[in-house]
C-alpha cells in the first residue's frame, strides 16, 4: 500500500516478467505494434452500443501499470456510464466550450482547429457509453491514513493515460480525449477532492456504423521530423 511504500528501505528484486526477443523477432514485433497503433484514429460519431464493465476495468488496470514519479501513481479514474451524470457532464462542457469558441480561443487556434471540424456541440458525452474523467492528484492519502505529496503529475498522468487510450484501441473501442479547461465541474460530479485536477475526458465506446474522422487527422509527421539520432 501507498503509506507502507512511502517509507519502505529500498529493496531491489530480480526483473520480473522480462522475456527478452531476437532481433527477428523485436523487428515483427515493432512491426506489428505499429501497425495496430496506426488502425487507432480520434472519434467523435459513436454508438450507443453498450460495452461491458469488465473490458473498461481491464483497460485500466492496464493504464495503472504506467511509470510515475517516485511510483506515486497519482492519478484516478472516474468512469461513467449513468444517462443522467453523462447529460448533465454535456450540458456543462458545451457551455465551457461555447465561451471557448465565443471568446477565449485566439483567431490563430481557431485556424488550426478548422481541418478538424470541430465546434461546441459535444453530442459524444451523451452518446458514447462510458466516460472516463482522467484526475492528476497532486497528494494522495496512503494506507496509514497519512496524506503525501506527488511528484511530476502532469507527466505521469499523461503517460498513464497513453497506455488506456492504446488499452482500449487494443480492445477494439474507440476514443477521444477531449481535454478544455478547467473543467472544475468535474470534481463534484465525480466527487474528487478540489486539490484533484481534472486532466482529460476520455469518451470510449464503438465507433457509430457511419463515423467519420477529418481527412486532416490522417496526416501524420515522418520520422525525420519527430526523431533525432546522435
Amino acid at each position: 500500500m501507498l503509506g507502507k511504500q512511502f517509507h519502505s528501505d529500498f529493496c531491489p528484486i530480480p526483473l520480473p516478467g522480462y522475456q527478452r526477443q531476437k532481433v527477428a523477432e523485436m523487428r515483427r514485433s515493432v512491426r506489428r505494434f505499429h501497425e495496430m497503433v496506426s488502425r487507432r484514429h480520434t472519434v467523435r460519431d459513436f454508438s450507443d452500443q453498450p460495452v461491458p464493465r469488465d473490458i473498461i476495468e481491464q483497460c485500466i488496470m492496464t493504464a495503472g501499470r504506467a511509470p510515475s514519479g517516485a511510483n506515486h501513481q497519482p492519478w484516478h479514474f472516474a468512469v461513467i456510464g449513468d444517462p443522467v451524470k453523462k447529460r448533465v457532464i454535456r450540458e456543462l462542457a458545451e457551455e465551457e466550450e461555447g465561451e471557448f469558441y465565443a471568446a477565449r480561443a485566439g483567431e490563430e487556434w481557431l485556424r488550426a482547429l478548422k481541418p478538424i471540424g470541430t465546434d461546441p456541440a459535444k453530442p459524444f458525452l451523451e452518446m458514447a457509453p462510458w466516460l472516463i474523467c482522467i484526475f492528476g492528484e497532486r497528494r494522495s492519502k496512503g494506507a496509514d491514513g497519512r496524506t503525501y505529496r506527488n511528484y511530476y503529475v502532469p507527466e505521469s498522468v499523461s503517460i498513464a493515460s497513453g497506455f488506456l487510450v492504446l488499452a482500449l484501441h487494443n480492445a477494439g473501442l474507440a476514443t477521444l480525449t477531449h481535454t478544455p479547461a478547467p473543467m472544475g465541474f468535474l470534481n463534484e460530479i465525480c466527487e474528487r477532492p478540489r486539490t484533484d485536477k481534472p486532466y482529460i475526458l476520455l469518451v470510449t465506446g464503438y465507433p457509430d456504423k457511419n463515423a467519420k474522422i477529418p481527412k486532416a487527422a490522417t496526416v501524420k509527421k515522418p520520422l525525420s521530423q519527430i526523431a533525432s539520432f546522435f
